[in-house]
């Protein structure tokens, strides 16, 4: 890691910046695939599946045998803990049901709000070097909660055509039907512009790398809507003295694994925890099955002393983590100043994998600093709310002088006529 001891506030921008690749090439990808999607529908994507991700397919979606397979060669154990992760999910969402709001402003005039479900959404589902069978629950469990009319979800294929038993156990278990072997970029464009057997939705969530995000980003301009820009994964653990280093790399290295383009960065308040940090990544990375990937965004990654605790909560706030594990001794001073963040962990035994996969918040969350504007996903995020109102003979009465004032002064004649002639009916 990169060791940054006490760095002033200039120096705060270069240290918050995330790892990316030139904006232009991605965006000229992503334009080539999303042309050819466009008019040669399956087969495009078919072909795109062989280039991107080594795997000849011969139909896109997974068939009910498939799925039979995949379930009958998960464990007994996974199944256990998926279902385990999908009731606290679930309760965990289901308390987000938002009641109608209903307001009298003034007599005769009634509004209230109501939500409504988004008909169509598309869930896509990383499977490249992990496949995260645990985004299918944190996606299609509010989804379904929300009252999605049709739910889609693609996900790439390994190299002999298959999608994970795990990812296909949890999509049935979350009662998804329509399944696609389609990832990164080709994914997001069949979900944007529909093919012969991938259906349009009207929005898309997810996470993914750069690609997949640079995708979703240009179906934002095409007409569909995403839940956010969900890129490469990151985590900022703050450490003083009352932090046990060991559970401290623990966390930076569970997220380190994600891949090369990961980012952790480690706070420190003492200079003493430098040491200790440092030595528990050399005894712990090594036993990691991923520990190369761990490495490479490990190389990336950085260590950072600041002993004053405002200028850590100010440096917390300006990074924006997706992921912010707080353990030290006065945590009310850092929770009541935070501002932005994805998600937040709060002591030696709350780790971040916990919220990744069982405790029932949800894992999909901003990165590159959109916390500073953006929410994890919710049961929200699934639903529009329509505002209606209803008003009375009286109410417009009432309401109407006011209509007409302001809708003369901004020279706008016909919206002061609409008043005007129920006015002169009355």
């Amino acid at each position: 890691m990169i060791l940054v001891k006490n760095p002033k506030r200039k120096e705060w921008e270069k240290l918050t910046r995330r790892p990316a690749l030139k904006q232009q090439n991605l965006d000229q990808l992503v334009d080539e695939v999303f042309q050819a999607i466009r008019e040669e529908g399956d087969r495009a994507v078919l072909s795109y599946t062989k280039i991107f991700d080594k795997a000849e397919v011969s139909g896109l979606k997974a068939t009910l045998d498939e799925i039979d397979v995949a379930c009958d060669k998960v464990s007994e154990d996974l199944k256990a803990a998926i279902r385990l992760a999908a009731d606290n999910i679930e309760k965990f969402h289901r308390a987000q049901t938002s009641p109608v709001i209903e307001v009298e402003t003034m007599p005769g005039v009634r509004c209230w709000q109501e939500t409504r479900a988004i008909e169509r959404v598309g869930i896509y589902i990383p499977g490249g070097t992990a496949p995260l069978f645990s985004t299918v629950l944190m996606l299609a469990i509010p989804a379904q909660i929300a009252g999605c009319k049709e739910i889609v979800l693609c996900t790439p294929p390994d190299k002999n055509g298959q999608i994970h038993p795990a990812i296909l156990f949890a999509a049935r278990h979350a009662g998804i039907t329509q399944i696609f072997k389609a990832g990164g970029i080709q994914a997001i464009g069949s979900m944007t512009f529909g093919t012969e057997s991938i259906p349009k939705v009207n929005k898309i969530f997810g996470p993914g790398n750069q690609y997949v995000t640079a995708a979703k980003q240009r179906a934002t301009q095409l007409g569909v809507a995403i839940d956010m820009p969900a890129g490469p994964s990151e985590l900022l653990v703050l450490a003083d003295e009352t932090a046990s280093p060991e559970f401290v790399v623990s966390d930076l290295l569970s997220q380190a694994e994600h891949g090369v383009d990961s980012q952790v960065i480690c706070v420190l308040k003492s200079v003493g925890l430098i040491p200790k940090i440092q030595e528990e990544l050399l005894n712990q990375l090594p036993t990691l099955p991923r520990k190369e990937i761990a490495r490479k965004a490990i190389e990336n990654s950085k260590l950072i002393l600041i002993e004053d605790d405002q200028d850590c909560l100010d440096f917390i706030n300006e990074y924006a983590p997706e992921h912010f594990i707080l353990c030290v001794e006065n945590e009310s001073f850092y929770l009541n100043g935070l501002v932005n963040a994805g998600s937040v962990f709060i002591g030696n035994y709350t780790p971040e994998s916990a919220g990744d996969y069982a405790s029932g918040t949800n894992h999909t969350l901003p990165t590159n600093g959109f916390a500073k504007s953006f929410s994890g996903v919710n049961l929200d995020t699934f639903s529009k709310k329509i505002t209606f109102q209803k008003i009375s003979k009286e109410g417009i009465k009432r309401i109407g002088p006011a209509i007409e004032f302001m809708a003369e002064a901004e020279q706008l004649k016909a919206h002061k006529l609409a008043v005007t002639k129920r006015l002169a009916k009355l």
